[in-house]
């Protein structure tokens, strides 16, 4: 069931309320209904096809909904153009990894900086700052094309960060690593939410990952929320395990 939804007047909560996204028949997203709150870090998974990158569009502007609201501090951001929801204070990262090979890494995190109106040398110092919580401080001044992937998925993360969101959305940000490149991302992102005073919704199928990282999870299927509470609660839950899990997850395997 989806949680009931809550709108909040001091920027410390994002309401997604009752968002539908259809596409002639097919009903992408169907009536979902998530809230997240700086300092947490929620999880929204499910099947593949189930609706979570759809509605991760719809939110940040990339896709107009079918119907819903999206709710920033109480303010209605339903429908704006995605650079406004970035001004906002909405980032995000996509699944696939997009550097500009032509640039530093540093630079590549100047831009996303740059984007949401930070003069040059403030981009330069959020990208120092971002890619040193992300761990990457030695490779600033080597070309993107340079990085092994892991680290360009660092990266990603960290030109999200240098645009100061107060809620962060992550695509899939584990998608093609190891197990240890996995944990690394593990450490790096659980201490974000509080340091930063942050709302972090993360989609990935990594269960390892999103077991041990998240405080709360909302499970996707055919569009519809289906479950929603902590990952104790929600990978006990029949229908969760049915549609998604396959069977009780033991700790430590995916």
């Amino acid at each position: 069931m989806s949680p009931e939804p809550v709108e909040s007047e001091d920027g410390r909560t994002l309401v997604v309320d009752s968002i539908s996204k259809h596409f002639y028949e097919l009903r992408a997203v169907d009536n979902v209904t998530l809230r997240l709150s700086c300092g947490e870090i929620l999880g929204l998974i499910g099947p593949n096809g189930s609706g979570k990158t759809t509605l991760v569009n719809v939110v940040t502007g990339v896709l107009p909904p079918t119907a819903g609201r999206v709710l920033f501090g109480g303010v209605d951001i339903t429908g704006k153009k995605s650079f406004e929801i970035a001004r906002t204070g909405l980032a995000r990262t996509f699944q696939r990894v997009r550097l500009f090979g032509g640039l530093s890494v540093l630079e590549n995190v100047m831009v996303a900086a740059m984007s949401v109106g930070a003069r040059r040398r403030d981009a330069a110092d959020r990208a120092r700052e971002a890619l040193g919580r992300m761990g990457m401080d030695r490779w600033l001044d080597a070309p993107a094309t340079a990085l092994p992937y892991g680290h360009e998925r660092m990266v990603e993360v960290a030109r999200a960060l240098a645009m100061r969101p107060r809620f962060l959305f992550l695509d899939e940000p584990a998608a093609g690593l190891n197990e240890d490149e996995s944990d690394e991302l593990l450490s790096r992102l659980a201490p974000i939410p509080e340091e930063l005073d942050l709302g972090l919704l993360i989609i990935d199928h990594d269960m390892h990952l999103i077991m041990r990282l998240c405080h709360r999870l909302q499970v996707l299927n055919y569009g519809r929320s289906i479950a929603e509470g902590n990952p104790e609660e929600v990978r006990a839950i029949p229908e969760v395990i049915e549609a998604y899990l396959g069977a009780p997850l033991e700790e430590g395997h995916a």
